[in-house]
């Protein structure tokens, strides 16, 4: 070999023995293993396999998406590859890993044991949070409870201690609240971040902040999967990428180990300022829940009721905000609850359906299913029909929880709203399909899918509507559909709009209205052959996707965004009437209790009503 050519395989090793020597601790960051993929299984156990050949390496980091989709047999899966890691690990889920969980990531918990994490090692302090979104399409999100915690632990930690803090989604606007993170860390003495979602080594400035973002543990173009190794010296912490049973590679990223000085500068941070042009839209009370509310919140003349993330179902007192009582259950909430009989009926992610009493709570009936029920109950003549994630959908006598039938084929969770037209009910899952089953005896009728084989175009969240024989519905494929409500035939299918999930009826049922992804609201004509786009209208709500189903009342349509603003178009002028933000966070489908009244809630745990004067 040439002398020139040794050169620079002598620095290199000489940079490698120097890390070596100054090493203090070194530790292995893996992310996005997304067990459930087609190659997702050996890639995790190529690493799993490589990790613990290594003897220098002290535990492992695992940086969410987990799963592909976060069911059961995935979560359960990725457990047992994990569990023969040599060393210690400490993981988080990702977006895949709650975004379309069948169990609203409660399955990942009783497995992992939390989706939150903090241990210290060698004087270092690690702060792990989950993101979200949960159940459906939204901005990544720091879970309001996590907020809570961080508080917490934050508040016992040495200022001169450093930390290290790992989130799925890197800590920017790909997270809706990545500031309320941020603005933490910035008082204490942050080392750097570490994320995952990009699937690519990436370096990273968070406002001052060094950040990085590691690949992917999947091969993707390569033969073998890969990941990064972490070496922290004295003053350095390098980043090195590490293909299964390769060579050590150089490192990629560096980061200077140094006490943290806040740069002071100003960043920018979402604003209420759009309520300033609206002012006549006030909000009556604000209440803020301890956990993410995702979940359309439903009232009696005296209260408001909506379920939490950490399993509460909360009763408000309508007129000021302030909580008259809570009940608990066992699992998260993301049932939209209903009244009926004098009782407020939801699902739980424990498995159960509930009946409790308006007035104080108490407990009337509830009946157990075979998993995770994230499905929004329907009442029908004093029946309640809902879905869950056990492959049932139900039909329950309102007043004692006794079951008139039950439908065992469903393939997928069942996350959504079913809507009726008296005489069948129509509901979709992550399954694919968009069923109808008969009313009174549950008999399957028939099912419907758009044809594709990805669940991810899964007519899920979209709540179905229904006029003259027709049902009418927008999956993520962004396609407006029109079905046969009697044969199941698809009758026409419109993609003039970019149209996503979010969909509302008109009173007369003539019009269906949907929300596009970009700042538009589109209306067509119901009819049984494709009607063209009736009419546009630019609401300017920006980029969006999130389920947030439209109503129409008093010749008003609302609806809720991504960005927390609430909306209110009059349909005969075909202006904006008022637009009030509520909160930096997705707004779920808002209730409209008349044209003067909304209550509404956030999936960031706000729960306002807004009143136009």
């Amino acid at each position: 070999m040439p002398l020139k050519a040794l050169f620079p395989l002598f620095f290199l090793l000489s940079f490698l023995t120097a890390i070596v020597q100054a090493q203090t601790f070194k530790y292995a960051f893996v992310t996005d293993t997304h067990i459930g993929t087609e190659t997702g299984e050996a890639d995790l156990r190529r690493t799993i396999t490589d990790i613990n050949e290594q003897k220098d390496i002290d535990f492992v980091v695992i940086t969410g998406d987990v799963t592909e989709m976060g069911t059961y047999e995935e979560v359960q899966l990725a457990y047992r590859l994990l569990a023969t890691l040599k060393i210690p690990y400490y993981i988080i889920p990702g977006n895949h890993d709650t975004g379309w969980s069948e169990s609203g990531g409660v399955d990942f918990n009783n497995r992992f044991g939390d989706d939150k994490f903090t241990f210290d090692f060698q004087g270092y302090r690690f702060i792990a949070c989950a993101s979200g979104p949960y159940v459906r399409m939204s901005d990544g999100h720091i879970p309001r409870n996590a907020i809570v915690w961080l508080d917490s632990l934050l508040a016992s930690t040495p200022k001169e201690m450093p930390l290290i803090f790992i989130n799925h989604y890197p800590l920017d606007e790909s997270l809706d609240n990545w500031y309320e993170a941020i603005d933490r860390l910035k008082k204490f003495n942050i080392q750097y971040i570490i994320c995952g979602h990009g699937h690519r080594n990436k370096a990273y400035d968070f406002e001052g902040i060094p950040g990085t973002m590691g690949r992917s543990n999947l091969r993707a173009k390569d033969s073998i999967g890969g990941y990064n190794i972490v070496s922290m010296t004295k003053d350095t912490a390098f980043f090195s990428t590490r293909h299964p049973g390769a060579n050590f590679l150089p490192p990629w990223q560096k980061i200077a180990l140094k006490a943290f000085k806040n740069n002071e500068k100003s960043y920018p941070r979402p604003n209420y300022d759009l309520n300033a042009t609206y002012p006549h839209v006030t909000p009556l009370w604000t209440y803020h829940s301890n956990a993410n509310v995702v979940n359309t919140p439903t009232y009696t003349s005296s209260t408001v009721f909506f379920g939490n993330s950490l399993g509460f179902l909360e009763a408000l007192n309508r007129k000021n905000g302030k909580k008259k009582w809570a009940f608990q259950t066992g699992g998260a909430i993301y049932s939209s609850p209903v009244i009926a009989q004098r009782q407020v009926l939801f699902g739980s992610a424990d498995g159960h359906i509930y009946a409790l009493n308006t007035r104080n709570g108490k407990l009337k009936w509830t009946y157990k299913t075979g998993h995770a029920v994230l499905g929004s109950p329907l009442v029908h003549n004093n029946v309640l029909y809902i879905g869950g994630s056990d492959g049932h959908f139900n039909a329950l006598e309102v007043s004692t929880g006794k079951v008139l039938w039950r439908f065992r084929g469903v393939e997928g969770a069942i996350v959504g709203k079913p809507a009726t037209d008296g005489s069948m009910i129509y509901f979709g899952s992550w399954g694919r399909h968009l069923y109808a089953l008969d009313l009174k005896t549950g008999l399957l009728q028939w099912k419907w899918n758009n044809g594709s084989t990805n669940r991810m175009f899964s007519p899920a969240m979209c709540t179905p509507v229904i006029h003259q024989n027709m049902v009418y519905i927008v999956a993520p494929d962004r396609v407006l559909t029109a079905i046969d409500a009697k044969t199941g035939n698809t009758l026409w299918r419109n993609k003039e709009a970019s149209v996503r999930e979010s969909i509302g009826l008109s009173p007369n049922g003539n019009t269906i209205y949907a929300k596009t992804m970009q700042d538009e609201i589109v209306a067509y004509h119901s009819q049984p052959t494709d009607p063209g786009i009736a009419w546009r209208y630019q609401a300017g709500f920006g980029y969006d996707h999130v389920p947030s189903m439209l109503t129409e009342k008093e010749n008003t349509l609302f609806f809720g965004t991504r960005l927390g603003v609430i909306y209110a178009i009059d349909l005969v002028k075909k202006e904006t009437k008022w637009a009030h933000k509520i909160d930096h966070s997705m707004v779920n489908t808002v209730h409209v209790v008349d044209g003067r009244n909304v209550v509404a809630s956030t999936m960031d745990g706000k729960v306002t009503w807004l009143q136009v004067r």
